[in-house]
């Protein structure tokens, strides 16, 4: 039984936090074309956490993905400091696990150890997105490349032929397009080129994701959303209405943050956060900086616990 997303969106969302964020998200609905409201959604409802989503245009993969990025700064992260053979086997644990999504970044320093690590997996068995870093400081070295500059040596460092995503990392400024139209269109050149597959932004403020969702040079955006409103800026509720506004129109909404990068040390916590991030059905892929094995497995069995009560709900709606 096909249960569409908006269908869950209207029925769910007096569970989140009352009905401001009902009247929020109905509104922003409301407001969208005749054509739009009706059109099918991008994916329909899985109860299994691990299905398989389209992101945007012709990419696929999974609904929950592991990030690498957690404490990255100067080349470095979590999964780089960690012992290396803990972190292979965290690596091959999310893939053996059925995770197929791999998000990358210069600022991290993961690329090595992620392509050594799939380097005996299908290429097309798993989706790469990596992000390039525009900023002063945060990358060792003052150069700041061009964008296919970049991409191409990002190619090296993960030993693959194309990345399914590029993004332009930690925009924070309402305007950030203004700052960053020379990597725009270089990112736009690496896709017309068959290196990339698609672009967009992480954003690190509200303003700069409500930009990026109605911008059509982004395919996708990461956003941070948890039920705690940690290291996020504005409120549940309007980035709730953001991200729907991306997906509107075509986008990949990608979640970081989902338990607050570490923070929610309770379990009871970090289930809430996840059961109230899934029932608002505007990401398609959750992605988590795990640091042990148990918490991807903590994050599958809430993921799936969440979309199957959601199941069972619609089905006695019915």
């Amino acid at each position: 039984m096909d249960l569409k997303r908006r269908q869950f969106l209207k029925s769910s969302l007096a569970g989140l936090s009352g009905a401001a964020i009902g009247a929020n998200v109905v509104s922003a609905s409301a407001s969208s074309t005749p054509d739009k409201a009706e059109k099918e959604p991008k994916n329909h409802f899985s109860a299994d956490p691990l299905a398989r989503v389209k992101l945007f245009g012709d990419v696929e993969t999974t609904r929950i993905g592991m990030g690498t990025g957690m404490a990255g700064y100067n080349h470095s992260a979590q999964l780089t400091r960690m012992d290396r053979d803990k972190a292979v086997k965290l690596i091959n644990h999310c893939y053996d696990s059925g995770i197929r999504f791999f998000d990358c970044a210069d600022l991290y320093g993961t690329h090595e150890i992620i392509s050594t690590t799939l380097k005996d997996k299908p290429r097309d068995s798993y989706t790469l997105s990596s992000k390039l870093w525009p900023h002063a400081g945060g990358i060792i070295g003052d150069e700041r490349p061009d964008a296919v500059t970049v991409v191409k040596r990002f190619l090296q460092e993960l030993k693959t032929d194309y990345l399914d995503l590029v993004q332009i990392h930690c925009m924070m400024k309402p305007d950030w397009e203004d700052d960053c139209k020379q990597y725009m269109e270089d990112l736009e050149k690496c896709k017309e080129q068959g290196l990339i597959r698609g672009h967009g932004i992480s954003s690190h403020s509200l303003g700069a994701l409500q930009n990026a969702a109605v911008n059509p040079w982004v395919d996708a955006v990461h956003i941070r959303l948890n039920s705690g409103d940690v290291r996020m800026d504005g409120t549940f509720e309007e980035n709730v209405v953001a991200a729907q506004t991306a997906q509107d129109n075509g986008m990949g909404v990608i979640c970081m943050k989902l338990v607050g990068e570490g923070t929610m040390k309770d379990i009871e916590e970090r289930r809430r956060s996840v059961d109230k991030v899934v029932r608002t059905q505007v990401v398609d892929v959750y992605i988590v900086g795990f640091e042990e094995n148990w918490q991807v497995d903590e994050l599958i069995d809430n993921i799936g616990t969440t979309l199957k009560n959601m199941e069972a709900e619609q089905h006695s709606a019915n």
